[in-house]
């Protein structure tokens, strides 16, 4: 499998886990506060996962490419707020204007993450491109060597 049908696969599979994040919160709109809170659960158990393993990958990494892509996963998913955290403390909010504070904040984060994915996939985008190019730059000048 050359690398090209790598990013091929890996954005269906982006694509796909977009799709389920979709489902889910389609259907948490419309479900219970038990519910919410073990979607909650489930979620925060995936992102705390996914900061162990980039926090692992970044002690593991001597390419300074993969060192630094890296670093940024394990910095930016140890920055993310605790779903699980927030949402046991909003069940202690007795006080309406200090609840509808606290959905103003948690859209908020939510809007950011969401502007925080697309510029991820922008930048996918263009470092895959990237690939794509210097892949076929260095096969078109071995092939040149081969022949010279």
């Amino acid at each position: 499998m050359t690398q090209h049908t790598n990013f091929s696969t890996r954005l269906d599979d982006l694509q796909k886990r977009v799709e389920t994040a979709r489902s889910a919160v389609q259907a948490a709109a419309t479900e219970s506060d038990a519910k919410l809170k073990e979607r909650i659960d489930r979620a925060q158990a995936d992102l705390d996962q996914s900061v162990q393993n980039a926090q692992q990958e970044v002690s593991q990494t001597a390419d300074s490419a993969r060192a630094k892509w890296a670093q940024l996963k394990a910095d930016t998913a140890a920055k993310m707020s605790d779903a699980k955290a927030n949402a046991d403390k909003r069940a202690r909010h007795v006080d309406a204007k200090v609840a509808a504070k606290d959905a103003d904040w948690a859209e908020t984060d939510a809007a950011e993450s969401l502007d925080f994915a697309n510029w991820a996939v922008e930048n996918a985008h263009l470092t895959v491109l990237d690939a794509i190019h210097a892949r076929a730059y260095a096969d078109q000048l071995a092939k040149a060597e081969v022949n010279s």
